[in-house]
C-alpha cells in the first residue's frame, strides 16, 4: 500500500475557492488554500459573478494548497469539486461563458419563479411532480428570466451548467450532471432521478433548453480525468481523475460523515443550511424542507435559510468590528437581547417563506439600543431561522442527538452556544472546518477507488477522514434553553407581522 494517496478537494463557495489537499490512507488533510471571488449586486435582487473568476481562484487556491502542503501536484490522484448550489452557467456551442452567473441568492427572478410555480399547480403541484417547491434562487425561474431579459444571449445556449458542473467541464470537457446538485435546478424530479423535461420544452418549445442538459451520472461515477492544458495550469497530475462532485451541501454532508440516518449538520455560512440523510425520498407537505437526492446514494432532506454570516457580516461593517471583537459583543448581551430582535431578512428569505421581505430591528427602546444587544440580536435572529426549519425537519420525522456545525460561523464559541441553547441540541465541530471541500476530496477517493477495482466503501473513508473535534463539543445550558425559547417566540411573533 502506498504511504500516501493524494486527493484534491475544491469548494466553490460565494465569497472564494478553498481547496485542500488530503492524504485518503492516514485521512490526514495535509495542505490548504484559498482564494477570494467578488459578487455583481444590483438593488433589483440581482446577485452574479464571472465564471472567469472561478477558475483563477482554483488554480490559486490549488497553488497554496500544494505549496502548504509540500507536495508535487503529480502525485495527485484525483480531484473532487463542490459548489455553490442553484447557480445557472450557460455556454455557447464554443464552450464559452455567455453571461455573468446568476447565483443561489439571487432573487431577482421572483416573478419568473412565482409564475412557473402557478404553472406547476403552486406548492402542491410542484411537490407532486418534483419532489420540491421551486423557490426564487432555483435554477428554473433563471432561465425563463434569461429568455424573457436576454433574448438574443438565449438564442445562443448551447449548454446549461451549475457552477460544480461548469468547473468538472472546464477539468475535463465533458458536461455532465449528478443527483445532488440537479435537485435544485427545478426541473429534476428527485423521487425519479430524471430531468423533467416537460418543464423545459414549456418554457422553450424549440428543445433548445432540453438539448443543452447535461448527462446525468452517479454520484460515484467518474466525469473523466484532467485536460492535458489545465492540468498544465494547475501544476496537476494529467492523470488525476475527477470524480461527480457536487452541490456543497452535499459535499458537506460526506464531509461531515452525514451519509446514514441518525446525524444533522449545520451550516453556518453565507446562508445557512439543516440536513440530514435520509435512505428513501420521503417528501415533506411543507414546502420549506427541500428533500434533494445525496452525493452518497440517498436523499439530504434539507432547509436553507438566505442570510447567515452574510447579515452578521453587515453588522460588523456597520460597526467597524473585527471578529474577535463582535463576538466578545455578542457575549455581552443578555439572551434575547434586552427585547432587541433583528430580522435578518437582508437577502428576501426561504425559510420562513419570505422572498420579498427585508431587514430590520424590532423592539428598541431608549435603554436598549446598545451595539451588544445588536450584535447579539443578529446572531439570535439568523439561528432563530435554522431553529425554524429544524422544527419542520423534526415534524418530518427527523430525530437527532447532536448537530455537526461547519462553516465560519462555527468557529464562534458564542455562536456554538447560542446554537445549543436555541436548538436545545448538544453541538459539535468537525476538525475540518472545510467540510464541503473535504467532502469532494472524500468523494474523489471513493471514485478513484472503484474505478481502480478495490472499491472502499464511503463509510470506510468518512470513519478515517472525518474526525470530531472534542473541544468544541457545547452542550444546552438549562436557563439559557428557557430563556432562548422566549426570545424565540418573541421572534415569531414578529415574523407573523409580515
Amino acid at each position: 500500500m502506498a504511504d500516501q494517496q493524494l486527493f484534491l478537494g475544491i469548494d466553490c463557495g460565494t465569497q472564494g475557492t478553498k481547496a485542500i489537499i488530503l492524504d485518503a490512507v492516514s485521512g490526514a488533510v495535509i495542505g490548504q488554500g484559498a482564494a477570494a471571488h467578488t459578487m455583481i449586486s444590483g438593488a433589483n435582487g440581482r446577485r452574479e459573478q464571472d465564471p472567469a473568476q472561478w477558475l483563477d481562484a482554483f488554480a490559486s487556491a490549488t497553488r497554496h494548497a500544494l505549496l502548504a502542503a509540500g507536495v508535487d501536484g503529480q502525485s495527485i490522484l484525483g480531484i473532487g469539486v463542490s459548489g455553490q448550489q442553484h447557480g445557472l452557467v450557460l455556454l455557447d456551442d464554443q464552450g464559452q461563458v455567455l453571461r455573468p452567473a446568476k447565483l443561489w441568492c439571487d432573487t431577482e427572478t421572483s416573478a419568473e419563479n412565482d409564475r412557473l410555480l402557478e404553472r406547476l399547480g403552486g406548492e402542491k403541484g410542484s411537490l407532486e411532480r418534483l419532489g420540491v417547491v421551486i423557490a426564487p434562487g432555483y435554477t428554473v425561474s433563471k432561465l425563463l428570466w434569461t429568455k424573457e431579459q436576454h433574448p438574443a444571449v438565449f438564442a445562443r445556449i448551447a449548454r446549461i451548467l451549475l457552477p460544480h458542473d461548469y468547473l468538472n467541464f472546464w477539468l475535463t470537457g465533458r458536461s455532465c450532471s449528478e443527483y445532488g446538485d440537479a435537485s435544485g435546478t427545478g426541473y429534476f424530479n428527485v423521487r425519479t432521478r430524471q430531468w423533467d423535461l416537460q418543464l423545459l420544452r414549456d418554457i422553450d418549445p424549440s428543445g433548445r433548453l432540453q438539448a443543452a442538459l447535461p448527462e446525468l451520472i452517479d454520484a460515484h461515477a467518474a466525469v473523466g480525468t484532467i485536460l492535458p492544458a489545465i492540468a498544465g495550469r494547475l501544476g496537476i497530475n494529467p492523470q488525476a481523475l475527477v470524480s461527480s462532485g457536487g452541490g456543497d451541501n452535499m459535499m458537506g454532508a460526506i464531509g461531515t460523515g452525514n451519509i446514514r440516518p441518525g446525524a444533522i449538520t449545520m451550516s453556518l455560512g453565507s446562508s445557512g443550511t439543516v440536513y440530514a440523510y435520509a435512505d428513501q425520498p420521503i417528501v415533506s407537505p411543507d414546502a420549506g424542507v427541500a428533500t434533494f437526492c445525496s452525493s452518497s446514494g440517498g436523499w439530504l432532506p434539507l432547509i436553507c435559510t438566505m442570510n447567515l454570516t452574510n447579515a452578521t457580516g453587515v453588522f460588523r461593517e456597520l460597526f467597524e468590528l473585527d471578529i474577535d471583537r463582535f463576538n466578545a459583543l455578542a457575549a455581552q448581551a443578555p439572551i434575547g437581547a434586552e427585547g432587541v430582535c433583528v430580522l435578518p431578512f437582508f437577502n428576501g428569505e426561504r425559510v420562513p417563506a419570505l422572498p420579498h421581505a427585508t431587514g430590520s430591528v424590532r423592539g428598541l427602546t431608549m435603554t436598549n439600543l446598545t451595539q451588544a444587544n445588536l450584535c447579539r440580536a443578529v446572531v439570535e435572529g439568523t439561528t432563530f431561522g435554522l431553529r425554524f426549519g429544524v422544527d419542520l425537519l423534526r415534524q418530518n420525522g427527523l430525530q437527532s442527538r447532536s448537530i455537526c456545525l461547519i462553516g465560519g460561523g462555527s468557529k464562534s464559541t458564542v455562536w456554538r452556544q447560542v446554537v445549543a441553547d436555541i436548538m436545545n441540541t448538544a453541538v459539535v465541530c468537525t476538525e475540518q472546518s472545510e467540510a464541503a471541500a473535504l467532502g469532494a476530496a472524500i468523494q474523489a477517493a471513493w471514485c478513484k477507488s472503484r474505478e481502480s477495482g478495490r472499491e472502499e466503501s464511503l463509510a470506510d473513508l468518512c470513519e478515517r477522514c472525518v474526525t470530531l473535534d472534542p473541544a468544541s463539543e457545547t452542550l444546552p445550558i438549562a436557563q439559557n434553553v428557557v430563556a432562548s425559547q422566549q426570545a424565540y417566540e418573541r421572534y415569531q411573533q414578529h415574523v407573523a407581522t409580515l
